[in-house]
């Protein structure tokens, strides 16, 4: 990641403190309640409170670096540079006074899509011929990234401004096996999350690309292409408002958030935002947790139903 750097015991102290739900829930991470801890919904068995954490799993646990090398897989410099560049924490360099601030910088790609065209398209269900539409809009593209000499892959969904400048970029792994890891790519602008513009008077609002993708997949066959869609990336409304602001023809807002209790609480606080001003807002919930749930349940129904009518 970056060259060496000497770390004081203020900054490893300051790195230690910093609050896992907060730094969690910021990169996308769904935090579900556990009593007094949050647990997540990527691996149940992991909870976190305040900068502790805990996998249950394997009675490991610490505190927030600790939690960065376990579960990001990384150093323990890298570790304490995620968190202290996050909350703008100050970082010098050995012999000097000069604070480290890192520019937004897509990952590289990789020569080849098959991963993530198969990661998207067969573990969640993702239509071939949507996937293949972002892909060629280059919203979608798969990484070719190293660290301490592994190299790896993730499927990157990008975010596009109002003059087609990339300003976002969210990474999600594409193993089938394993943690999954998502989070936004440091130093993304939260108001240019992943997104699609359309051409007519309504704006899709997920919390994550996957759920945008599936949502589409299921009705791509009622001229997606005119609508537009945003994946927030988390829960906050910045992404949702941009896209009102730049695209004056919105009137109508539909919510598609989670079906949990962070999903619903929120879209609750979006639409008395958006009543506010003066936009209709729809909400439409998925049956299970999410669209993709929902999604991979209906081809789940569908190759049911062929395999009877073959019997």
């Amino acid at each position: 990641m970056a060259e060496y750097i000497e770390l004081s015991d203020a900054e490893k102290e300051q790195a230690n403190s910093i609050d896992l739900v907060d730094y969690l829930s910021r990169h996308g991470e769904k935090l579900l309640p556990s009593g007094k801890e949050k647990r997540l919904s990527s691996d149940h068995s992991i909870t976190v409170r305040g900068n502790e954490w805990y996998d249950h799993s394997t009675n490991k646990g610490g505190l927030a670096i600790d939690f960065m090398m376990y579960f990001y897989n990384v150093n323990f410099q890298d570790a304490v540079l995620m968190l202290l560049n996050d909350v703008g924490g100050i970082i010098y360099r050995k012999n000097d006074v000069e604070e480290i601030t890192k520019p937004f910088v897509l990952p590289e790609k990789n020569t080849i899509m098959r991963r993530t065209f198969g990661y998207l398209a067969n573990e969640r269900c993702i239509d071939y011929s949507v996937l293949t539409y972002f892909v060629v809009k280059n919203l979608i593209y798969e990484s070719s990234e190293s660290v301490n000499g592994y190299t790896f892959n993730n499927a990157i969904f990008v975010g596009y401004n109002e003059k087609d400048e990339v300003k976002h970029a969210h990474k999600h792994s594409i193993n089938s096996n394993g943690k999954i890891y998502k989070g936004n790519i440091e130093s993304s602008n939260p108001y240019y999350s992943f997104n699609f513009k359309g051409n007519s008077n309504r704006l899709y609002v997920f919390e994550a690309p996957i759920d945008m993708l599936s949502f589409i997949s299921m009705y791509k066959d009622n001229n997606w292409q005119k609508y537009s869609y945003v994946a927030l990336c988390g829960l906050s409304e910045k992404a949702m408002l941009k896209q009102i602001e730049i695209n004056n023809k919105i009137d109508t807002v539909v919510l598609c958030l989670d079906n949990d209790d962070a999903g619903q609480s929120a879209e609750e606080k979006f639409e008395k935002l958006l009543s506010e001003k003066n936009l209709t807002v729809k909400r439409l919930v998925p049956k299970l947790k999410d669209f993709n749930e929902d999604l991979k349940q209906m081809k789940k129904e569908h190759e049911q139903s062929l395999k009877l009518k073959m019997a």
